[in-house]
Formats: C-alpha cells, sequence, structure tokens
C-alpha cells in the first residue's frame, strides 16, 4: 500500500480532488490518499497562519511522519499537482538511507506574484517539500511541538535533519514547475506553482489539457 498525503487547501478544493484522482487513475498498486486538512487536525496543530504562506498546508504537511506513527514510508503533495504517470515508479525510488528524497530544484522564480495575489516568495531549497518522499522512522524530530513551533525556513530547508547527506534526490520529472521549467514531454508529475487551470488568470497555462483531461473525467456521469 502506498501512502500518500495530500495538502488540502479549502480555496482551492477541486485541486486536491483532480490530484487524487490523476494519481488513482495511473497507479497500478493499492494507494491510500489521506487530505491534509487543518479543521482535522485541530487538536494537533494550533500554530497561527503566517501572512506568507499560500496555503493552508504550509506547515502542517511536516505532520506527515507523526501522522504515519513515525513508522515506514509516505509520500506528500502539494495539491497544485497533477499526475500523469505510475507513482508506484515514485514509491520504487525510496531509499532507506535517507531520512526523505526530494526533488531538488535550483531557480529563481519568474514571478514575484503567483496565484491568488501571493507573493512569490525566495529562499534557499525553495519547492524541495512540496513532494516528499519520508522515510518517517527518520523523521522523528517532527513532533507536534515542533511543527507547531518552528520557523518556516526550520522546516521547509530541512534544517530538522542531522545534516543534508539525509536528503535524498529525486529526479525533476517528479515535480515539473509549469512557468518556470520549459516543456518537457518526459514529465510524470505536473506541479502548477504559480496558478492553476482552475484560477481564470492560469487557464491556458502550460500543461492545462491534462488537468482538464482528468476533470472532465471526474464530471462526466454515465447513466445506465
Amino acid at each position: 500500500m502506498i501512502n500518500i498525503f495530500i495538502g488540502y487547501d479549502s480555496k482551492v478544493k477541486i485541486a486536491y480532488h483532480v490530484l487524487a484522482e490523476s494519481i488513482l487513475k495511473h497507479s497500478s498498486e493499492p494507494v491510500s490518499i489521506h487530505p491534509i486538512y487543518l479543521p482535522n487536525l485541530q487538536k494537533i496543530h494550533n500554530r497561527n497562519q503566517n501572512v506568507l504562506a499560500s496555503t493552508e498546508f504550509s506547515f502542517s504537511r511536516f505532520l506527515v511522519p507523526y501522522l504515519m506513527n513515525y513508522q515506514g514510508w509516505a509520500v506528500f503533495m502539494d495539491s497544485d499537482m497533477t499526475m500523469i504517470s505510475d507513482i508506484a515508479e515514485l514509491w520504487q525510488l525510496r531509499d532507506e538511507k535517507y531520512a526523505l528524497q526530494v526533488c531538488k530544484h535550483e531557480y529563481t522564480p519568474n514571478a514575484e506574484k503567483k496565484f491568488l495575489n501571493n507573493t512569490q516568495t525566495i529562499y534557499a531549497k525553495k519547492n524541495w517539500s512540496s513532494l516528499m518522499l519520508m522515510n518517517c522512522s527518520q523523521c522523528k524530530t517532527l513532533t507536534t511541538d515542533y511543527v507547531n513551533t518552528a520557523t518556516g525556513l526550520d522546516l521547509h530547508q530541512f534544517k530538522w535533519l542531522k545534516d543534508e547527506s539525509l536528503i535524498g534526490e529525486i529526479p525533476l520529472e517528479w515535480n515539473w514547475l509549469v512557468g518556470e521549467y520549459s516543456y518537457n514531454t518526459n514529465v510524470k508529475n505536473i506541479h502548477f506553482t504559480e496558478g492553476g487551470p482552475y484560477f481564470k488568470e492560469y487557464e491556458n497555462c502550460q500543461y492545462s489539457k491534462e488537468w482538464y483531461k482528468i476533470y472532465n473525467e471526474m464530471i462526466k456521469i454515465n447513466l445506465i
């Protein structure tokens, strides 16, 4: 069973559901999909939302190891993604010598603003935490208290790890940044990091056809 946690943002609910459907559609193995949804986490996650946080799950994503009881592996994904390949291929990349594995982006954002007029913040390791293969037994520093009190940079730059040798690398095709990277026919997972097709101003962005394909399949009803 592949455990997958997806950040849920109530401002763009459709993004979560399309991503979940895209995972199910392409997976060759059983998956268990869990939303990281703040109202479900009130008993353990009580930190105030940072004004620079563009999503509701900016910090709560780091509760995944706790929710897994610090056992086994799990995938975390931002909701503004669309999987167009088999997530079992990503799952096969797990390596026990790492605490987590990510796509190690090295870029400066092209735009100063992104979806819903949010400020495009710039910092080292930006978007590394938007897709994570997490070896939960090696992430025990991520207690509820730590996630509730650590700075955003400490969390997103993985300063909770003993050293950076515990961060493994995943090919960028698993977290392809639309608007930042050129069009690539070998992409496996699309990340609408600046804004997805569900926003008017991004409805014709690159890879929007792939998103609409999943969306249209979801809303179509075949009456018998």
